[in-house]
Protein backbone atom coordinates (compact mmCIF):
# COMPACT_ATOMS: atom_id res chain seq x y z
CA UNK A 1 0.00 0.00 0.00
CA UNK A 2 1.36 3.47 -0.79
CA UNK A 3 0.21 6.63 0.35
CA UNK A 4 1.27 9.97 -1.91
CA UNK A 5 2.30 13.26 -0.55
CA UNK A 6 1.50 16.15 -2.57
CA UNK A 7 3.65 19.27 -1.33
CA UNK A 8 1.97 22.44 -2.97
CA UNK A 9 4.32 25.30 -1.53
CA UNK A 10 6.90 27.05 -3.42
CA UNK A 11 9.38 26.32 -1.40
CA UNK A 12 10.74 22.54 -1.94
CA UNK A 13 11.71 22.01 1.90
CA UNK A 14 9.86 24.61 3.46
CA UNK A 15 7.53 24.17 6.48
CA UNK A 16 5.24 22.34 4.69
CA UNK A 17 7.67 19.67 3.67
CA UNK A 18 8.71 19.52 6.74
CA UNK A 19 4.96 18.65 8.25
CA UNK A 20 4.42 15.72 5.30
CA UNK A 21 7.84 14.87 6.11
CA UNK A 22 6.68 13.87 10.08
CA UNK A 23 3.87 12.16 8.25
CA UNK A 24 5.80 9.94 5.96
CA UNK A 25 8.09 8.67 8.13
CA UNK A 26 5.29 7.88 10.39
CA UNK A 27 3.33 5.87 7.70
CA UNK A 28 6.89 4.11 6.96
CA UNK A 29 7.21 3.18 10.39
CA UNK A 30 3.70 1.86 10.15
CA UNK A 31 4.99 -0.30 6.96
CA UNK A 32 3.05 1.68 4.60
CA UNK A 33 4.91 2.71 1.19
CA UNK A 34 5.00 7.03 1.31
CA UNK A 35 6.20 9.30 -1.18
CA UNK A 36 6.37 13.01 -1.25
CA UNK A 37 5.94 15.11 -4.25
CA UNK A 38 6.80 18.10 -4.95
CA UNK A 39 4.70 20.09 -7.84
CA UNK A 40 7.75 22.57 -8.25
CA UNK A 41 7.87 26.40 -9.25
CA UNK A 42 6.71 26.25 -13.14
CA UNK A 43 3.54 27.71 -13.69
CA UNK A 44 0.37 26.33 -13.02
CA UNK A 45 -2.69 27.31 -15.34
CA UNK A 46 -6.08 27.40 -13.96
CA UNK A 47 -8.87 25.33 -15.55
CA UNK A 48 -10.46 25.91 -18.50
CA UNK A 49 -13.61 24.05 -17.84
CA UNK A 50 -13.58 23.15 -21.76
CA UNK A 51 -14.21 19.68 -20.87
CA UNK A 52 -11.74 18.11 -22.94
CA UNK A 53 -10.54 16.13 -20.74
CA UNK A 54 -13.94 14.33 -20.70
CA UNK A 55 -12.74 12.86 -24.42
CA UNK A 56 -9.05 12.24 -23.19
CA UNK A 57 -8.71 11.15 -19.76
CA UNK A 58 -6.41 13.93 -19.12
CA UNK A 59 -6.16 17.82 -19.36
CA UNK A 60 -5.45 19.39 -22.54
CA UNK A 61 -2.83 21.67 -20.41
CA UNK A 62 0.03 19.18 -20.45
CA UNK A 63 1.82 20.03 -17.88
CA UNK A 64 2.35 18.51 -13.78
CA UNK A 65 -1.28 17.72 -13.51
CA UNK A 66 -0.64 14.91 -16.52
CA UNK A 67 2.41 14.28 -15.47
CA UNK A 68 1.88 13.19 -12.54
CA UNK A 69 -1.57 11.68 -12.73
CA UNK A 70 -0.51 8.17 -13.44
CA UNK A 71 1.51 8.26 -10.08
CA UNK A 72 -1.62 9.80 -8.13
CA UNK A 73 -3.82 7.22 -10.01
CA UNK A 74 -2.05 4.12 -8.73
CA UNK A 75 -1.70 5.80 -5.19
CA UNK A 76 -3.76 4.25 -2.26
CA UNK A 77 -3.94 7.13 -0.17
CA UNK A 78 -3.49 10.86 -0.24
CA UNK A 79 -2.28 13.64 1.81
CA UNK A 80 -2.32 17.47 -0.10
CA UNK A 81 -0.19 19.67 2.01
CA UNK A 82 -0.02 23.97 1.54
CA UNK A 83 0.81 26.66 3.12
CA UNK A 84 -1.30 29.56 3.70
CA UNK A 85 -1.86 32.43 1.40
CA UNK A 86 -4.19 34.80 2.12
CA UNK A 87 -6.10 32.55 4.42
CA UNK A 88 -6.13 30.08 1.05
CA UNK A 89 -4.29 27.33 -0.12
CA UNK A 90 -1.28 28.16 -2.34
CA UNK A 91 -2.11 29.17 -5.86
CA UNK A 92 -0.41 26.60 -7.47
CA UNK A 93 -2.20 23.65 -5.28
CA UNK A 94 -5.59 25.06 -5.83
CA UNK A 95 -5.15 25.23 -9.62
CA UNK A 96 -3.15 21.72 -9.78
CA UNK A 97 -6.10 20.20 -7.53
CA UNK A 98 -8.92 21.96 -9.75
CA UNK A 99 -7.72 20.33 -12.71
CA UNK A 100 -6.62 16.86 -10.92
CA UNK A 101 -10.07 16.28 -9.78
CA UNK A 102 -12.13 17.57 -12.68
CA UNK A 103 -10.03 15.63 -15.24
CA UNK A 104 -10.30 12.77 -12.87
CA UNK A 105 -14.07 12.86 -12.84
CA UNK A 106 -14.80 13.61 -16.17
CA UNK A 107 -12.73 10.78 -17.52
CA UNK A 108 -16.01 8.54 -17.15
CA UNK A 109 -14.57 6.97 -13.99
CA UNK A 110 -13.97 8.49 -10.95
CA UNK A 111 -10.24 7.03 -9.93
CA UNK A 112 -10.24 8.91 -6.39
CA UNK A 113 -13.59 6.67 -5.67
CA UNK A 114 -13.33 5.26 -1.47
CA UNK A 115 -9.90 6.42 -1.81
CA UNK A 116 -8.77 7.85 1.50
CA UNK A 117 -7.30 11.46 1.94
CA UNK A 118 -6.67 13.90 3.85
CA UNK A 119 -5.25 17.81 4.14
CA UNK A 120 -2.45 19.62 5.53
CA UNK A 121 -1.56 23.02 6.15
CA UNK A 122 0.96 25.18 7.45
CA UNK A 123 1.09 28.80 8.43
CA UNK A 124 2.77 31.30 10.12
CA UNK A 125 -0.45 32.06 12.91
CA UNK A 126 -3.63 32.46 10.99
CA UNK A 127 -5.76 31.13 8.06
CA UNK A 128 -4.85 27.77 8.63
CA UNK A 129 -9.14 26.33 9.17
CA UNK A 130 -10.10 28.32 6.26
CA UNK A 131 -7.73 26.61 4.33
CA UNK A 132 -8.36 23.24 5.99
CA UNK A 133 -11.70 23.47 5.07
CA UNK A 134 -11.44 24.36 1.30
CA UNK A 135 -8.82 21.40 1.13
CA UNK A 136 -11.54 19.09 2.50
CA UNK A 137 -14.22 20.01 -0.12
CA UNK A 138 -12.29 18.38 -2.74
CA UNK A 139 -12.44 15.09 -1.11
CA UNK A 140 -15.81 15.07 -0.07
CA UNK A 141 -17.24 16.07 -3.81
CA UNK A 142 -15.18 12.92 -5.31
CA UNK A 143 -16.73 10.29 -2.45
CA UNK A 144 -13.57 9.99 -0.71
CA UNK A 145 -12.90 9.12 2.71
CA UNK A 146 -11.41 12.09 5.06
CA UNK A 147 -8.76 10.82 7.49
CA UNK A 148 -8.87 12.97 10.72
CA UNK A 149 -5.69 13.21 13.42
CA UNK A 150 -6.30 14.35 16.89
CA UNK A 151 -6.96 17.97 15.96
CA UNK A 152 -6.92 19.85 12.67
CA UNK A 153 -3.88 18.81 10.98
CA UNK A 154 -2.00 21.91 11.00
CA UNK A 155 1.64 23.10 12.02
CA UNK A 156 2.68 26.76 12.76
CA UNK A 157 6.05 28.26 12.41
CA UNK A 158 7.65 30.74 9.70
CA UNK A 159 10.52 28.56 9.06
CA UNK A 160 11.00 24.76 9.38
CA UNK A 161 13.15 25.20 12.59
CA UNK A 162 10.04 26.92 13.55
CA UNK A 163 8.06 24.12 12.88
CA UNK A 164 10.16 21.46 14.49
CA UNK A 165 9.20 23.54 17.59
CA UNK A 166 5.31 23.22 17.21
CA UNK A 167 5.14 19.69 19.09
CA UNK A 168 1.82 19.47 19.10
CA UNK A 169 1.72 20.53 15.59
CA UNK A 170 3.97 17.32 14.80
CA UNK A 171 2.75 15.40 17.30
CA UNK A 172 -0.80 15.47 14.82
CA UNK A 173 0.72 14.82 12.22
CA UNK A 174 2.01 11.74 13.16
CA UNK A 175 -1.42 10.72 14.81
CA UNK A 176 -2.88 11.47 11.10
CA UNK A 177 0.03 8.55 9.80
CA UNK A 178 -1.22 6.00 12.53
CA UNK A 179 -5.05 6.87 11.28
CA UNK A 180 -4.17 6.48 7.64
CA UNK A 181 -2.17 3.57 7.94
CA UNK A 182 -5.17 1.90 10.16
CA UNK A 183 -7.91 3.08 7.44
CA UNK A 184 -5.51 1.23 4.93
CA UNK A 185 -5.28 -2.00 6.69
CA UNK A 186 -8.86 -1.96 7.48
CA UNK A 187 -9.69 -1.38 3.78
CA UNK A 188 -7.73 -3.98 2.50
CA UNK A 189 -9.38 -6.70 5.25
CA UNK A 190 -12.84 -6.09 4.11
CA UNK A 191 -12.03 -6.16 0.24
CA UNK A 192 -10.24 -9.89 1.07
CA UNK A 193 -12.93 -10.74 3.40
CA UNK A 194 -15.47 -9.68 0.19
CA UNK A 195 -16.95 -6.61 1.73
CA UNK A 196 -19.25 -5.19 -0.89
CA UNK A 197 -18.60 -1.13 -1.97
CA UNK A 198 -21.87 1.12 -1.56
CA UNK A 199 -24.45 0.69 -3.79
CA UNK A 200 -24.31 3.52 -6.55
CA UNK A 201 -27.40 5.24 -8.18
CA UNK A 202 -27.66 7.09 -11.33
CA UNK A 203 -26.16 10.59 -10.57
CA UNK A 204 -28.27 13.15 -9.92
CA UNK A 205 -27.73 16.85 -11.35
CA UNK A 206 -29.80 19.75 -11.01
CA UNK A 207 -29.36 24.01 -10.50
CA UNK A 208 -31.84 26.08 -8.48
CA UNK A 209 -33.97 27.03 -11.51
CA UNK A 210 -35.14 23.39 -12.98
Amino acid sequence: MKVLLICGSPHEKGSTHTALSEVANTLIEEGIEAEIVWLGNEPIAGCRGCGGCQKTGKCVIDDVVNRLLPKIIEADGYIFGSPVHYASASGAMISFMDRLFYAGKRSGTNPFYLKPAAAVVSARRGGTTATFDQLNKYFTISEMPIISSRYWNMVHGNTPDEVKQDREGLYCMRTLARNMAWFLRLKEAGEKAGVPQPKKETPVSTNFIR
